[in-house]
């Protein structure tokens, strides 16, 4: 990350820029990963309770279709994290932690509404994480004079929500491959 990175390559951004931004983004990184393992546990705890509906999963039990609904929205804000994770690992310089990170501060404060009633502490801790990302974003941004489009960011969070959904509905369908009624809501 930025520790590891060249000083001299740095061009215009100086150390007393750039160097305040690294503990910052060591912390937000610290934090994503508590809230990520989570998750995890949360996702696997469900899916191991879930594992009789395999067999006996009956449609007309609304209790049976929302331990699956809610299997699915873990799994769904897992997989946002984990790719949130990915893009934060791909930041090489100051300069890249805008275009890098930009759209990923309203796409965690989705994860944080969704997980609100499922693990309250996890969505503390994302919206925790959502305001020291977004105060790294403005601030390299500033350094770097990035220029913001809202519009095009938003455009980049539906897109990126959009396809990690894709992503969850196809392993809750591989997960449950003999439930027909999975198929309305991963549509």
């Amino acid at each position: 990350m930025l520790v590891k990175y060249n000083l001299d390559s740095l061009n215009y951004e100086t150390i007393s820029n750039s160097v305040p931004l690294v503990p910052r983004l060591e912390y937000s990184v610290n934090l994503l990963n508590e809230i990520i393992t989570m998750v995890e546990t949360k996702r696997y705890n469900l899916k191991e309770s879930n594992h009789f509906l395999i067999n006996d999963f009956d449609e007309k039990n609304e209790s049976h279709v929302n331990f699956i609904k809610l299997e699915q929205s873990v799994s769904f804000c897992l997989d946002i994290l984990l790719q949130i994770r990915n893009k934060i690992n791909c930041i090489s310089s100051v300069k890249s932690i805008p275009k890098l990170l930009s759209s990923s501060i309203s796409v965690i404060r989705i994860v944080s509404a969704k997980l609100f009633d499922i693990l309250p502490y996890c969505s503390h801790k994302l919206s925790e994480l959502s305001v020291h990302l977004g105060s790294i974003v403005l601030d390299s941004a500033s350094i770097t004079q990035a220029k913001f489009d809202f519009s095009d960011s938003n455009d980049e969070s539906v897109i990126f929500l959009d396809k990690v959904k894709l992503m969850a509905d196809s392993k809750i369908s591989k997960q449950y491959p003999n439930l027909d009624f999975l198929k309305q809501y991963t549509t």
